[in-house]
């Protein structure tokens, strides 16, 4: 993928960083939960269910309050593919797609199997999370883009003419590289998401979200980061419709305040493009997070795609401190999550202590194996 900047970590930008990592993992997850029971529902249903605010406060999925969906399960995966690209790199290989893929086929596999398989000596500690074995509504794209050990690319993608967010909302860790050039984080993102969803709107509208988030990670406002995505956008071919999505988004944030209607517009068929104009949309006209949250689940649009988006901006931007706290508190799978993103943090500031020419920590490699 090319080479990466140098960070100098001291203990403040230590600190700042992995609040970043853990709002930007919690948020996906806490917004994906507080959709996860009115996805699908259109807004006048959501009201019906709910009250004329619509739904304002956890409700119950897959038999819980603050259940989350497939989209939770790949983003983590997403991390655990990210820390074995690093840790699989002191042995010369260093290609973090094909470790990123090799991570969703362990998603993959949590989708078909009962239970961990002990057997497979290579999994390392997140593939044996039981709580991930629950399958949670995976779209169709995902199962057959990840079916077989074939690894989708830009030059041969799956899924060639499939439009939906899923890759999208996976691609929030890309954007916690603080160390990468913003370029390079939109060029992984983008060859992952052809692992499943291979068409441009698709890859480019992951690419997109992936070097936004990118920008709220290093600090930079949200409005800035955005800007910052559509000049990368704009040196990729078939960039327009989510280069026009994005724009739009910052249009609309001047007009008005902000409602269901302006929501669903933006959303427009559901596509990767539209709900990550939407996300962008309400984590700028929010005027805190779980308002943010909000505006994103009530519409008639995919609700748990469009908050799991926003709740990764809004989680970049703010850190972890700024999430609602009653609804972490019910959050499924909270220990795994930030377990996850402080192992995450820790490898990305202090990896060559865990496995560098000095020597490697036993227990780091049994918990991300380099095979």
């Amino acid at each position: 993928m090319g080479a990466t900047l140098g960070a100098v970590w001291g203990r403040t930008e230590q600190q700042d960083f992995r609040s970043r990592v853990r709002g930007t993992l919690l948020g996906v997850a806490v917004g994906d939960a507080l959709g996860a029971p009115v996805d699908g529902l259109g807004h006048e249903e959501i009201q019906e269910q709910y009250g004329a605010e619509g739904l304002v406060d956890l409700g119950f999925a897959y038999g819980r309050r603050g259940a989350v969906t497939h989209l939770t399960q790949l983003s983590l995966f997403s991390v655990d593919g990210l820390i074995r690209a690093q840790v699989r790199r002191d042995t010369g290989a260093w290609h973090p797609p094909t470790d990123l893929h090799r991570a969703y086929l362990r998603w993959a596999a949590t989708q078909r199997d009962w239970g961990p398989d002990e057997r497979r000596k290579d999994d390392g500690w997140l593939a044996r999370e039981e709580w991930l074995y629950a399958r949670r509504d995976p779209t169709r794209a995902l199962l057959i883009g990840l079916g077989d050990d074939t690894m989708g690319t830009l030059e041969s993608p799956k899924n060639p003419a499939e439009l939906g967010p899923e890759a999208v909302a996976r691609s929030a860790p890309f954007g916690l590289l603080v160390g990468w050039e913003p370029q390079l984080v939109v060029q992984l993102a983008v060859e992952c998401a052809t692992q499943t969803h291979g068409h441009p709107i698709a890859y480019l509208s992951a690419g997109a979200y992936a070097v936004i988030v990118h920008g709220l990670a290093c600090g930079e406002s949200l409005d800035g980061a955005v800007q910052r995505a559509l000049a990368l956008l704009a040196l990729r071919p078939g960039h327009e419709p989510v280069s026009d999505a994005l724009q739009h988004a910052l249009g609309a944030v001047r007009q008005g305040m902000p409602t269901p209607a302006r929501i669903e517009e933006l959303a427009a068929d559901g596509s990767a493009d539209g709900l990550l104009a939407a996300a962008v949309y309400c984590a700028l006209v929010g005027e805190d997070v779980r308002h943010g949250l909000c505006l994103a689940v009530n519409h008639d649009g995919p609700s748990a795609a469009a908050a799991a988006l926003t709740g990764g901006l809004l989680g970049a931007l703010h850190g972890e401190t700024a999430l609602p706290p009653a609804w972490l508190a019910e959050l499924e799978g909270r220990p795994t999550i930030l377990e996850l993103a402080d192992d995450f943090a820790m490898e990305m500031t202090q990896g060559p202590a865990l496995h560098g020419p000095a020597g490697a920590s036993p227990a780091w490699l049994a918990r991300y194996p380099r095979g």
